[in-house]
């Protein structure tokens, strides 16, 4: 479940119109969307028939992320500062972005998917392959809620146009690029052996409870055996 009125995920694809729009009805369109949101996140058509927009991105990583070691933001704040990866990366550290953290960034129409990523990454000093991510679409209907996967060449500020700026009829958001088996050939050495790391603590802790858990049960049982009259 996902958000209040969603009753499960479903993997189903949404079907958007993404029409070739005249720039007369692109124009219309622009218009229309200024007029329904209640910011000034305003889109603006340009002399060249390109437009620019803000697109909110919600990120939803459960796996942590590699930052430089010399750079790694102390709170979120720190990291929507966005500060330039203009240094060679020699160390690195791992550690997990807020849950539900929310970036808006300013694109372009023509901005596509995969550019997205990499100003998501940069804003965050994100040094991870931008191939580890993917930027999915997100719609609510009926009650149910649909994610699809942009492809790298797709323009999120198109369909937002077409979408119109309701939150519930699209929305984006930043996930790992999962196809089902983690590709570990996509992660640095450093990388690996920090998860290496963190699976042993996992597995140290869930042992210890493991442990703790039969222990219990075992003193319960010799407490009541220790309680029943012989014979």
């Amino acid at each position: 479940m996902d958000g209040k009125g969603a009753s499960f995920w479903t993997d189903e694809p949404v079907e958007w119109e993404t029409p070739d729009l005249s720039q007369a009805e692109i124009e219309q369109k622009i218009k229309e969307y200024n007029g329904q949101i209640n910011s000034n996140l305003f889109m603006s058509l340009n002399k060249d028939g390109s437009y620019t927009g803000f697109i909110k991105v919600q990120l939803k990583l459960v796996r942590p992320v590699s930052v430089p070691s010399s750079k790694k933001p102390s709170t979120l704040q720190d990291a929507r500062r966005g500060l330039g990866r203009s240094t060679a990366v020699k160390r690195r550290t791992s550690f997990y972005l807020p849950k539900d953290a929310v970036k808006h960034l300013h694109v372009l129409s023509r901005t596509r998917a995969r550019e997205v990523i990499e100003a998501l990454l940069r804003k965050f000093l994100v040094v991870d392959d931008p191939r580890k991510f993917a930027l999915f679409e997100r719609a609510e209907r009926h009650g149910q809620v649909y994610l699809r996967k942009l492809s790298d060449d797709e323009q999120p500020l198109r369909l937002r146009l077409l979408a119109g700026p309701s939150e519930k009829a699209l929305s984006f958001v930043l996930k790992e690029n999962d196809s089902g088996e983690v590709n570990w050939d996509a992660f640095s050495l450093p990388e690996l052996h920090n998860f290496l790391r963190i699976l042993q603590r996992e597995e140290e802790e869930h042992l210890r409870q493991i442990v703790q858990k039969y222990s219990h049960c075992r003193q319960k049982i010799q407490e009541a055996l220790h309680a029943c009259p012989l014979g």
